[in-house]
């Protein structure tokens, strides 16, 4: 022990019967440390009281210990940005780094650089007057899918996932019903994410003889709009048996619509969502989805970016992120009244 009486890190080294470099790495998760050795060195850290000295260690690297987030205004009513967030938190929690928001609405007029040591962007949108300046700022960036083409910049890193597959596995479900007349409401040019479901749906709609019929709906749509823009497809399209809901929770308002427009979800007509909300599962017929698995989702991206800015990968990777198709009632059986 030190004659402060204060344990270091050599300390726990000692008592554990590892190096230096083998006890940091176990106490910070990083590293290729084996399981009974990072529970060795945990248990040495326990035993002697030690606490890194954060302090010091953001000092000697330079760094401030805190990494943003940047994510679409639609955050404050949107399930799926909630749980992205709460993954990056707690990754970097774990990680004994602290996280902070940065309002996009403001980013890109700041008067003061941002205190981050890195940035992690959901779903950058195009034209969105944050993003050159935010680039423009050398801070390094992980984005959650790629950039549209409209913006010019070079993340560190990337996390994407393919949307457009995920598109052609749930048409594989919606074939159940015997639907010919798919609609998809969505924004289709304002982020990758919808460029991909579009993609997806045009490729699904091509390989079943179907005639693609697109509703277009802002990427941050209230619930006004969907509602809005689902009377407008079904006076325009009264032969729609499918609708396949981009937005995230839009599914939920599409079925309030149809019930007080006297349609029958699962009877008559089909709804599914490309985005899975905590409520689709207890709807009646409950609704299939794409689980984006947006808290898992969070992780890799905080991961990554600690790993770009701790050298343990390089700028420049990219990460394709596993996402899966929920199966339920409402592409369980056939429409009663198909048309053809």
């Amino acid at each position: 022990m030190h004659e402060t009486g204060r344990a270091r890190l050599i300390d726990v080294a000692r008592r554990a019967g590892v190096g230096k470099t083998t006890a940091s790495d176990a106490l910070s998760g990083t590293g290729r440390v084996s399981p009974a050795t990072r529970e060795a060195v945990l248990a040495a850290a326990a035993a002697l009281g030690y606490t890194a000295n954060t302090a010091a260690r953001q000092l000697r690297s330079g760094s401030v210990g805190t990494i943003g987030i940047v994510l679409p205004e639609v955050v404050s009513r949107s399930s799926y940005y909630m749980a992205f967030t709460f993954g990056i938190v707690t990754h970097a929690a774990a990680h004994d780094v602290d996280v902070t928001i940065v309002s996009p609405s403001v980013s890109s007029g700041r008067s003061r650089p941002i205190r981050a040591d890195g940035l992690v962007i959901g779903d950058p949108l195009a034209g969105d007057p944050a993003l050159p300046a935010l680039f423009a700022s050398g801070i390094p960036i992980v984005t959650q899918e790629h950039l549209p083409a409209d913006v010019e910049g070079e993340p560190v890193g990337v996390v994407w996932s393919s949307h457009e597959s995920a598109m052609r596995r749930l048409f594989d479900e919606i074939d159940r019903t015997g639907a010919r007349h798919p609609a998809l409401l969505v924004a289709p040019d304002s982020s990758d994410w919808g460029r991909q479901l579009v993609a997806g749906y045009r490729r699904a709609c091509g390989e079943r003889g179907l005639d693609p019929v697109l509703a277009a709906v802002s990427f941050e749509a209230p619930w006004v709009e969907i509602r809005s823009r689902t009377e407008q497809l079904l006076a325009e399209r009264p032969d729609t048996d499918v609708i396949v809901c981009g937005p995230d929770s839009s599914a939920i308002e599409v079925v309030a619509t149809l019930e007080r427009l006297g349609r029958t979800v699962g009877d008559d007509i089909t709804v599914v969502s490309c985005v899975d909300h905590p409520s689709l599962p207890f709807l009646r017929p409950s609704i299939t989805s794409i689980d984006l698995r947006p808290r898992a989702s969070g992780v890799a991206c905080a991961a990554l970016l600690l790993d770009v800015l701790e050298g343990r990968s390089p700028r420049g990777t990219d990460v394709e992120f596993p996402i899966e198709v929920v199966a339920r009632a409402s592409t369980a059986h056939a429409l009663a009244g198909v048309r053809t």
